[in-house]
């Protein structure tokens, strides 16, 4: 092996392992404990690591390598013990060291992508202590309930479906393994959005609201904050913020689904859309900078995830599916357009996921399935615009009304220039 790739090796295992002793050094001062070791001791002992394997290497023998492994684990015991004895219990620091070490041996055999990541993602988890303590604390006995069942139709259900369709047009559109699919996908999107409300704690900036908000139901923030604002006339510059911000975030959701389904349609689609989303922030940005506001906000949301509402959502799925499909069929393009338009009304997901899914298999042209796709976008914002027009307070609709006019003509002129 060259110097050079060596030196390589031994250096990163040298800096996984003192960032990982930076984090731990840090964590301990803070809290005023006692440390078992620091970031000299980490790094040296990712060193340890690298040595035990290249000395397995060059003796040919793998028992010199769990020897060393061995040594460092019955040191990291005695220093557990020694913890435990003056009352400070727990295993945090010591299953860091193990981790240490073994990401200095995957240096040396060169995982060095892999040894990397393992030490950042080390890293993350050892800082999130505060974070992820709030969390479990705040989690109910039906949110662990929603994550299992999250889980089984994410790894038991799926795998098992058939990856075909059997059915003549326009039936031909409903893959079992694909609907399921984007079952999955849109659920896993809702709960890591309430997940993130989650960690941000009960009391919450109403701007922080509407982008969390925004990532588990735009039209719950819209229909909370509009009630909000018939009871708080006051605070309609802070609650017209929030409502831009989770209106921004559902641009930004059809951007990442199109994305992932079909990364073609995407060049199509993402710029009327993209600039709505930035109009939007800008325009929350112009609320912001108008008014500010000290109120913390405690609109609840509930779990969005259940087994119910996942096969609700493949059924409505499905059924977009198969009318985006008829309506290509037996209407051409106008069939699209307007069954596109309808959908977006009640639900824009549903909307983007079939038409991104059909332009893919070569059922439908990029250049109507983006068009499809900023015609719901557009109807879904009406609709939030019209709750807040129809039921909010004076005061929100005169901050909101500008916003709306400006987003929607962004989305409606660049979607007909540029496609």
């Amino acid at each position: 092996m060259a110097s050079a790739d060596l030196f390589l090796r031994f250096g990163i295992a040298l800096a996984i392992g003192f960032m990982i002793g930076l984090q731990r050094e840090y964590a301990f001062q803070s809290a005023k404990r006692e440390l078992v070791a620091g970031e000299r001791t980490f790094a040296l002992i990712a060193i340890v690591g690298a040595l035990a394997a290249m000395s397995a290497d060059l003796l040919d023998s793998a028992f010199a390598f769990f020897a060393v492994i061995l040594l460092v684990g019955v040191f990291t015991a005695i220093a557990y013990f020694i913890d435990a004895w003056h009352g400070q219990v727990g295993l945090t620091t010591e299953i860091a060291v193990l981790v240490s070490v073994l990401c200095g041996a995957l240096c040396y055999w060169n995982y060095l992508s892999l040894a990397a990541a393992i030490g950042i993602a080390t890293t993350v988890l050892l800082s999130l202590k505060l974070e992820t303590d709030r969390l479990v604390k705040a989690l109910t006995r039906e949110d662990i309930f929603a994550a299992l069942q999250l889980a089984v139709i994410s790894v038991i259900i799926l795998p098992i479906l058939p990856d075909e369709s059997l059915l003549p047009p326009p039936f031909d559109v409903l893959n079992p393994f694909r609907i399921w699919l984007m079952v999955v996908f849109i659920s896993g999107i809702n709960f890591l959005g309430y997940i993130s409300v989650k960690i941000a704690g009960p009391e919450r900036g109403i701007g922080l609201t509407g982008l969390f908000g925004g990532l588990v139901s735009s039209t719950a923030v819209t229909l909370g904050f509009t009630d909000r604002s018939t009871r708080d006339p006051g605070l309609a510059k802070p609650f017209a913020t929030a409502l831009m911000i989770a209106w921004t975030v559902m641009f930004a959701r059809v951007i990442v689904e199109v994305g992932v389904i079909n990364p073609q349609l995407l060049t199509f689609v993402w710029l009327p859309i993209a600039a709505a989303g930035v109009v939007g922030l800008a325009y929350c940005a112009y609320l912001y900078l108008s008014q500010r506001s000290s109120e913390k906000d405690r609109l609840e949301f509930s779990n969005p995830f259940d087994l119910l509402s996942a096969i609700k959502f493949g059924l409505l799925y499905a059924a977009v599916l198969v009318i985006a499909r008829a309506a290509q069929l037996y209407f051409g393009d106008t069939g699209v357009y307007l069954s596109s338009l309808i959908s977006g009304l009640v639900d824009v997901d549903a909307i983007t996921l079939s038409l991104a899914q059909l332009s893919k298999a070569g059922e439908l042209s990029n250049q109507v399935a983006a068009q499809s796709i900023i015609l719901a976008a557009i109807a879904n914002t009406i609709t939030k615009g019209a709750i807040v027009l129809l039921g909010g307070a004076l005061l929100l609709k005169r901050a909101i009304l500008p916003g709306l006019i400006l987003v929607l003509l962004t989305a409606l002129v660049l979607g007909w220039l540029t496609i």
